[in-house]
């Protein structure tokens, strides 16, 4: 090991000399303490290393020591339902450790619990010749999750020795592959580089929807599997909340959430939350299929940089074994902080409003990380990534470095509106400015599995509420009265898309989570409505007695209807074909 000696300590930011043969990225231990740093910039035998933790009181004339590795996690049976912080520490083990609520400074706990066994399933026999990310056999790691313990990538020969099937810690070595007389050992964990990408076999195009049971997302703005969005929007306007309800109903097999710098009472309600949330699917707790890493903006601003790279890896981890992931960022502004914070500490130049030049580098390096692949191994199964990103600009404008740098890169933008949400409108995703790149892409998908009709009722809808913008500019101007009764009309339509579709409570039982099958029965309920008011006004129907029309109550209401009482939707569609007959004059004969 290398050691050194501090030279200055400024916050996170501690240089160090004798520090020649260091290399980048290299873990090393700060001080007495023996804290945690990563050496971030190399001047001739100078480090400059940004520590994970509090660096008051340490000062200069004391010991770095460099690891000679660069900063991994992890990987293997444990993983999920942990709780870690930026840099894989188990906060819950280190709580119970410390008998506090804060971590002891120089700390040094494994991310996986040595001790605890596991029931190890082979599937490898002796003979075998197997590659990285070939699979050795199978742990249950939770009701929810069957844990494939793989090949680690890289790695490849004839299996010499595999255990029997019984219960192991993660340490214990299950399998011995042979290659040119060189034998390698490997156990059920396996560590990995978080600043490096995990290989795959082939990168796939995003044909598949990742479902999130919220409306205007999934009809009008969706995000594929193994696609990229991001959640922009000034304070109080329902970022956290978005992800929360991703988290909670993304048809994803594995969730990871990072809380990036959020503040401290919003992470607490995540872990009081989580834990009591039931998987829509199995009925299961949510837990049981969730990774939550936790670096609230009182924790040391370096290890907040870490995170987003802690997490990502963990989620390539699984999805090697073929799970879709859905990975919850929040908030890369605050992460984007950190960066700069280090950057003005190392004395680098400063791009716009004093970011690193490289933030749209960074940026694009984890988003990238993100898509659908066929991972690597014999069998070619196929697994995914899905990256959601929170972004906060600044009193919520869209124009700030990280927003723009994190929009040249993603293919969804959900883009969170103020006035909206202060009309107690949620979610509050303005559909005027939002977009994704991924529809036309899913178009076949919706044909297939939804129905012919699905694209073109969703075209309809945007379009009605395109239109209803541009009148109630003519509104606002000449007064209402200058419309014609087509117009109005479509006002009223384009209302009803607004409240009684796009409106969403995500504390309702019922309506926090839709199916498309039901959200594909509401609108075909508005814009059915749509076409034979439309016709009945053609007809010499009042436009007045379109509007007192009972039905409109039910229409209001059918975002209640529970997911098993679908049929009702069939008495709704017959009392609107009824009703809007009977205002037709003649009877609609």
């Amino acid at each position: 090991m290398k050691e050194g000696r501090i030279v200055k300590v400024s916050g996170p930011l501690v240089v160090a000399d004798r520090m020649l043969g260091s290399r980048m990225y290299d873990v090393v231990y700060v001080g007495e303490q023996g804290l945690v740093g990563e050496i971030i910039e190399l001047k001739g035998d100078q480090a400059y290393i940004q520590v994970y933790e509090e660096t008051s009181g340490i000062g200069p004339g004391e010991p770095v020591v460099s690891t000679g590795m660069p900063l991994s996690v992890e990987l293997g049976p444990g993983l999920i339902e942990s709780f870690y912080d930026g840099i894989q520490r188990p906060l819950n083990v280190i709580e119970e450790m410390a008998k506090s609520s804060f971590i002891i400074r120089g700390l040094k706990i494994n991310a996986l619990d040595r001790e605890k066994k596991w029931h190890f399933v082979p599937r490898a026999k002796v003979g075998d010749y197997l590659v990285g990310g070939d699979i050795l056999g199978d742990v249950k790691e939770t009701v929810l999750v069957d844990h494939k313990v793989m090949v680690p990538p890289g790695v490849e020969g004839r299996v010499k020795k595999v255990v029997d099937e019984g219960d192991y810690v993660v340490e214990d070595v299950i399998a011995v592959l042979e290659k040119d007389g060189k034998e390698v050992e490997i156990s059920m964990m396996q560590k990995w580089p978080v600043r490096q990408r995990r290989p795959f076999k082939k990168q796939l195009a995003p044909d598949e929807p990742l479902t999130t049971g919220q409306r205007v997302i999934d009809t009008f703005f969706t995000l594929a599997k193994g696609g990229t969005a991001c959640v922009p929007g000034p304070f109080g306007s329902g970022k956290t909340v978005i992800q929360h309800q991703l988290a909670k109903w993304a048809s994803a097999e594995i969730v990871v959430y990072i809380g990036c710098g959020e503040r401290g009472n919003e992470m607490t309600d995540v872990l009081i939350e989580f834990p009591e949330l039931t998987d829509p699917k199995s009925g299961e707790p949510l837990m049981k299929r969730t990774v939550l890493i936790a670096n609230t903006s009182n924790m040391p601003v370096a290890a907040r940089e870490a995170s987003i790279y802690t997490g990502i890896t963990i989620a390539e981890y699984y999805r090697d074994m073929g799970y879709s992931v859905a990975l919850m960022a929040d908030s890369t502004s605050r992460w984007a902080e950190a960066l700069r914070e280090i950057s003005g500490r190392l004395e680098e130049m400063p791009g716009e409003e004093g970011y690193p030049a490289y933030l749209g580098t960074r940026l694009a390096s984890f988003y990238e990380r993100a898509g659908k692949i066929i991972c690597i191994g014999s069998d070619e199964r196929i697994g995914a990534i899905s990256v959601i990103g929170a972004v906060s600009p600044p009193g919520g404008d869209l124009s700030e470095p990280v927003t723009q740098n994190t929009l040249r890169v993603v293919k969804v933008f959900w883009g969170l509106d103020a006035e909206l949400a202060y009309q107690r409108h949620f979610p509050a995703i303005n559909w005027l400015n939002s977009y994704s790149l991924y529809m036309d892409a899913l178009d076949d998908y919706w044909k297939r599995e939804i129905g012919e009709e699905w694209v073109d009722l969703r075209k309809e809808a945007m379009k009605l509420l395109e239109e209803e913008a541009e009148l109630k500019e003519i509104v606002r101007l000449v007064g209402i009265d200058a419309l014609s009764k087509d117009d109005r009309l479509k006002l009223d339509i384009a209302k009803s898309i607004r409240e009684d579709f796009l409106h969403q409570n995500a504390f309702h039982e019922v309506d926090t989570y839709t199916s498309f099958n039901k959200q594909y029965r509401m609108l075909k309920v508005i814009m059915m409505l749509y076409d034979l008011t439309k016709n009945a006004l053609g007809r010499g129907a009042l436009l007045k007695d379109i509007e007192k029309l009972e039905v409109l109550e039910d229409i209001a209401r059918m975002k209640f209807i529970p997911e098993d009482k679908l049929s009702q939707f069939d008495e709704i569609e017959e009392k609107v074909r009824k009703q809007v007959y009977a205002v037709i004059p003649g009877g609609g004969d």
